[in-house]
């Protein structure tokens, strides 16, 4: 695995190693390897770090179904196997959580984070970009515009005057369109392969699918589009950004959304049990200790919490 100059590579390699250290058991050979692998430049050492970043979002795949797959391939050929573990896109039950999608284009991500982390960064702007669990973004300043593509996950931009000498539109991208800043604060969410989710806390943005139609979204509103369709507009109160701050606030809400919410902060399948997805819940709940909300959970609600095999959790009736 020598290192070489192109970036591209060097991430491949990240790959191989990724495999070797996380799903197999590397020698101590191996393991000197890798060390003199991640010391030959600043370069390999960032490739890594971009890899410990999607780790996270690995270890959303059951370790059974990794094994299973791996144990298919090669030796040779596992960094091919890479690639079929990052389309995996496995749906869980309603109300439960649907494990993210991890493609080639989350290693090539300027700035990622794992499952249950969130990370705020300033961009050269000077505006501010969140991201939340499990998110992935790719950010492209030049003289013309300023553009972050949405890999993955959701995010929240406070925009910032553009101290450019010429205007450049900030814009963020995804699978389905763009979304235009009017100077604002909004968020954007991968919902899944065909929907994105906008949300206005502050002024206006606007939407434009792949397909041209544009639709202007004011504050205190929010909606999904899809490459052909942009969906109504509906109101969004300013406590729905409370991630960024580790909290999810609850306001009359069913407890299958509750569950839903918090499973994206997990490394392990979360599920609400039908029987009781209609309960109505409101308070504060933390998304940094997941533990202790379902907890709070079953003291609020007459629900328990059922812990199975393999980590995976239940919300069910007393």
């Amino acid at each position: 695995m020598a290192g070489v100059a192109s970036p591209n590579s060097l991430l491949s390699e990240a790959a191989d190693w990724l495999i070797v250290l996380r799903y197999e058991t590397p020698t101590a050979k191996e393991q000197a390897s890798f060390e003199q692998w991640r010391s030959q430049s600043p370069a390999h050492e960032a490739a890594w770090h971009k890899a410990e970043a999607m780790m996270g979002v690995f270890a959303q795949v059951p370790p059974d179904v990794c094994q299973q797959t791996l144990g298919a391939v090669q030796r040779p050929d596992r960094r091919k196997s890479l690639a079929w573990l990052g389309g995996l896109l496995v749906a869980a039950p309603a109300g439960g959580l649907a494990w993210r999608e991890l493609s080639w284009r989350d290693w090539m991500a300027d700035q990622a984070t794992a499952v249950g982390q969130s990370r705020s960064i300033l961009l050269p702007d000077g505006s501010t970009l969140t991201l939340n669990t499990a998110s992935a973004v790719a950010i492209h300043f030049n003289p013309q515009e300023r553009r972050v593509r949405l890999l993955g996950g959701e995010i929240l931009l406070t925009t910032h005057t553009d101290p450019s000498p010429s205007y450049r539109p900030f814009v963020v991208e995804t699978r389905q369109g763009s979304v235009q800043a009017l100077g604002t604060r909004f968020s954007v969410r991968r919902v899944d392969a065909d929907t994105s989710r906008v949300a206005v806390f502050i002024h206006s943005v606007a939407i434009t699918n792949r397909q041209g139609a544009t639709q202007l979204l004011q504050e205190g509103h929010t909606a999904d589009f899809s490459t052909s369709h942009i969906g109504p507009q509906t109101d969004v109160q300013a406590s729905a950004a409370l991630w960024e701050q580790g909290m999810l606030l609850a306001k009359n809400m069913p407890l299958a959304d509750v569950v839903a919410e918090i499973a994206r902060y997990r490394a392990g399948p979360l599920q609400c049990d039908p029987a009781v997805a209609q309960l109505r819940l409101s308070g504060a709940l933390s998304l940094k200790d997941t533990d202790a909300s379902l907890a709070l959970l079953a003291q609020s609600l007459p629900v328990r919490i059922e812990r199975l095999a393999h980590g995976q959790v239940r919300v069910v009736g007393r």
